[in-house]
């Protein structure tokens, strides 16, 4: 019997081209299905099987496909999230999940009306760097956290082309669009933050969004977490800085995969996911009698298909998701 899951992809740009459609065909419990592209027919040039349809309705329309991916700008994700949910689909929904927290509790009531799944893609649950940092956590070397930072810095001092991000709609500016990969990953380690504060900048001339944001959340046992994202960092700071009471973790942004996607590279190559040399991050721990030792961890081999096997599993064998509906809900009401 074929247990594939035959998968819709809503755009063929940058997103279905690198984040979804090399993973769907590589992985076996997916069938690589149909795609929109709503001018420059090019999918078939890789997948020569697929179906290209011309517009969303016509996709939504196919009743092969069973799990459609929301990849379209982001004022959109509940429009056709909401949709295919009505036409018996599942569905993956980029981040962020919605705009607003109650458009995300309406895709989840509409989802178990129909007895379907809508899941939320956080990609960068599976990055090495951040593995890394879960791992040193997970070690308890640190002993007791007491300040934590996550960074992600970029240098663009031009304003983009893609409207959808940069003009003043709802869900567009750069605390939307790098901000949920943070708050993510805070989220998935700390739980759930007491309070919060949250500062926008706006640098480039005549933008008209955000291209600076930091989060200040609060945590219990006085944990304090920070989280910031600019576009106007030209030397990239350490993008995790973790200090505890018995040590600190300094860790880059090493992850390949968004490069090696780049590159053409497949998800099934055995170099995939596998962090350049001397990218270690450094563990620095205090002993009691007050020796200092500096260790150099190395990041294990990560890959995105591990969140199309959560997907999977998900769907077919009915597991839990890993990222709760609780923690979507947060992270929209902190962004918001």
């Amino acid at each position: 019997m074929d247990n594939t899951i035959k998968t819709g992809i809503l755009s063929y740009g940058m997103s279905g081209q690198l984040f979804h459609s090399p993973f769907v065909d590589a992985h076996e419990g997916y069938e690589l299905t149909a795609v929109v592209e709503r001018s420059q027919k090019r999918a078939h040039l890789k997948y020569p099987d697929i179906k290209s349809y011309d517009s969303v309705d016509l996709l939504m329309a196919d009743d092969q496909i069973e799990l459609v991916i929301v990849n379209t700008p982001n004022t959109t994700h509940f429009e056709f999230a909401l949709k295919a949910l009505q036409m018996g689909k599942h569905v993956l929904v980029e981040k962020p999940f919605t705009v607003t927290p109650a458009e995300a509790e309406k895709l989840f009531v509409v989802a178990r009306e129909n007895d379907r799944r809508v899941l939320p893609y956080q990609n960068r649950r599976f990055d090495s760097d951040f593995l890394s940092v879960k791992k040193v956590l997970d070690s308890g070397k640190l002993g007791r956290l007491v300040e934590v930072h996550f960074r992600f810095d970029r240098y663009k001092y031009e304003i983009g082309k893609k409207a959808a991000k940069e003009t003043a709609v709802a869900g567009s500016g750069l605390l939307f669009d790098l901000g949920p990969h943070l708050l993510d990953q805070a989220i998935s380690l700390f739980g759930m933050p007491l309070r919060w504060t949250k500062t926008l900048g706006h640098f480039r001339p005549g933008t008209q969004v955000d291209d600076y944001a930091h989060l200040h959340l609060s945590y219990p046992g006085e944990l304090q977490v920070f989280i910031t994202v600019s576009l106007l960092v030209a030397d990239a700071q350490p993008a995790f800085v973790l200090h505890g009471t018995k040590g600190s973790f300094i860790k880059n942004r090493t992850d390949v995969q968004e490069d090696q996607l780049l590159e053409n590279r497949s998800p099934k190559d055995p170099l995939y996911g596998l962090e350049k040399e001397n990218q270690q991050g450094i563990l620095t721990t205090m002993a009691e009698d007050g020796t200092k030792r500096v260790e150099r961890i190395a990041a294990s081999k990560s890959t995105y298909l591990n969140m199309f096997d959560a997907v999977y599993r998900t769907i077919r064998e009915s597991e839990p998701y890993p990222i709760a509906e609780e923690e979507v809900l947060k992270q929209l009401e902190i962004l918001k």
